[in-house]
């Protein structure tokens, strides 16, 4: 088992697993990582999250309708919250990259190409299976401090993915699953009050599957910090100002 054994492990090795093994992720394990991530800050405490964990024939089953709803394109009207714009309303330098990361992942790792639709929708397909993964886990936050609540969510899953990785363990978090939220709403003890955030594949990679070796690239840290120092603020020009 590959478990890591410091954070900078778990952040460097952790990655949006695609490929699971079946071998079963025992429950007191899955109630450990749970109770880790719940050690994330939230606003004033209030730990707004809800987790609906799912193995089994319980999966199974949430599988298969989730399956019927996708293949008749039975998706929502609406989300729960407005999560991402339309495919062609990303502004850049975000529509760059996720260009870039399709390209990574279907052109590059399973060779589909751009305009083979059938292949890619065969491969997204994959998502309402959890990827094959043992665990299907289903996150949602109250909506009454809803922006809040969706922020203290982030915090909580990544908490959960970095845990499962100290575990030896791989994870996906998929956004997919928020388009067919009435079908996890028949299966699930969802409150009213509640809305569903995203959707967690947890188990062991498929080291052997060729979507294991997919890598996504991250931007430098100039890319996007920013640093406010003594010299800086003495000079009286903001970071990034021409100073000419």
């Amino acid at each position: 088992m590959d478990t890591v054994t410091t954070i900078e492990d778990a952040l460097l090795t952790r990655r949006s697993c695609r490929a699971f093994l079946p071998t079963p992720v025992p429950r007191a394990q899955v109630e450990r990582l749970l109770s880790l991530a719940a050690r994330s800050a939230s606003n004033s405490n209030c730990q707004p999250w809800q987790v609906h964990v799912l193995t089994g024939a319980a999966k199974r089953a949430l599988t298969a309708d989730l399956l019927r709803a996708h293949d008749a394109e039975r998706r929502a009207e609406a989300g729960e919250f407005d999560y991402q714009p339309r495919a062609d309303q990303w502004p850049e330098p975000f529509r760059a990259r996720r260009r870039r990361f399709g390209e990574s992942l279907y052109r590059d790792t399973l060779g589909i190409a751009v305009d083979d639709t059938t292949g890619r929708r065969g491969h997204h397909r994959r998502n309402y299976d959890f990827f094959g993964a043992p665990v299907g886990i289903i996150l949602t936050v109250s909506r009454a401090p809803l922006q809040g609540a969706l922020v203290d969510a982030g915090l909580f899953l990544q908490a959960l993915m970095l845990a499962a990785r100290g575990a030896g363990l791989h994870t996906c978090a998929q956004a997919s699953l928020i388009d067919f939220h009435p079908v996890l709403r028949r299966h699930l003890a969802i409150a009213d009050d509640h809305v569903v955030v995203c959707g967690l594949a947890l188990g062991h990679a498929d080291e052997g599957h060729r979507l294991s070796a997919h890598r996504t690239t991250r931007e430098s840290v100039a890319s996007f910090a920013a640093f406010y120092d003594s010299a800086s603020y003495d000079s009286g020009v903001a970071p990034g100002a021409d100073s000419a």
